[in-house]
């Protein structure tokens, strides 16, 4: 289906209630108020922090996830972890005819914008990360948090490396300032479009930062939740090996698809170009239409490092 314009959870490993506590802390909190602010300081409960690649990861495979912590209690913070520089969307919204056809949302699907197409295409970020906010208010978390960091994993082996560092220093002041926190990342060792190619590697420099911090005994309570299914696979096949299955409730599901319409709503005005859409246009209408997030723990057979 095309994206339109602008009941319970099914265990398979990890329980419910495991994936909404966090150090032994029960799922019964206390809800925020101020949904957009900052968190209250007489939260009864530590936060559910997410941590989303780029912008549109969240709303794709984490939403639901995102909503099931906030109806039981819990606050819930929202990171963007790069600054998701990419010439190929600035490419996309600089041509016409547009890539997309009718189902590209600008009026008259008209757009030469002249957007930068080298790197660091900053109006790319900029609408990017226009949308990453209309998406989390849309979610209504609790706090919204943005790393900056310039997206390097696609670089030579040594930056990918420092990128993970980078990563690593910025949640690790996460967990230091939230102890109790939980931590749920990208399955980065399973997103990629094609299972027989190498894994997105800014996803992947995610994963690869909660392991080493959970080998090394500073992060606790982390899953994952597998983002490309959506485009990976075809439907009847999306479960396969998660650890836990969301079936996101009806009212839930209509708040991620809120967010999703972030990516594809055009309105210069507020900043929006449907830049989220021009570059994963399937992947978006898939997480649309199919009601399920999918959860892993950490694989024991985890292999860090780029492509792996």
């Amino acid at each position: 289906m095309t994206v339109p314009q602008h009941q319970g959870a099914t265990p398979t490993g990890i329980s419910r209630r495991s994936v909404l506590t966090a150090a032994g802390l029960t799922a019964a909190g206390t809800v925020l108020q101020g949904s957009w602010g900052a968190a209250s300081a007489t939260a009864a409960t530590a936060p559910a922090i997410f941590y989303s690649p780029h912008q549109d990861d969240e709303a794709i495979g984490m939403a639901g996830s995102i909503l099931e912590h906030r109806a039981a209690g819990r606050p819930v913070y929202l990171v963007l972890v790069s600054k998701g520089e990419n010439g190929g969307i600035a490419q996309y919204l600089n041509r016409t005819p547009c890539v997309l056809g009718d189902k590209c949302s600008a009026p008259g699907h008209y757009h030469e914008l002249g957007w930068q197409e080298s790197w660091p295409t900053p109006e790319v970020v900029s609408a990017r990360t226009s949308e990453f906010n209309q998406s989390a208010k849309a979610l209504g978390v609790d706090k919204v948090i943005n790393f900056k960091l310039s997206d390097t994993a696609y670089g030579t082996e040594s930056e990918y490396n420092a990128f993970v560092k980078q990563i690593m220093n910025k949640v690790r002041k996460l967990a230091e300032q939230y102890p109790k926190a939980s931590h749920k990342f990208a399955a980065g060792w399973l997103d990629t479009t094609d299972p027989t190619q190498p894994t997105n590697a800014t996803h992947k420099a995610c994963s690869d930062a909660a392991y080493w911090l959970h080998k090394n005994g500073e992060l606790t309570d982390i899953r994952f939740n597998h983002i490309y299914t959506y485009e990976a696979f075809s439907r009847s096949q999306r479960n396969r090996g998660a650890d836990y299955v969301l079936n996101v409730p009806s009212a839930h599901m209509a708040k991620k698809r809120a967010a999703i319409l972030a990516y594809n709503t055009w309105d210069p005005n507020r900043n929006l170009y449907t830049a989220g859409y021009h570059s994963v246009p399937t992947m978006l209408e898939e997480a649309y239409s199919d009601p399920r997030e999918f959860v892993f723990g950490l694989p024991s057979h985890y292999t860090p490092g780029r492509g792996k």
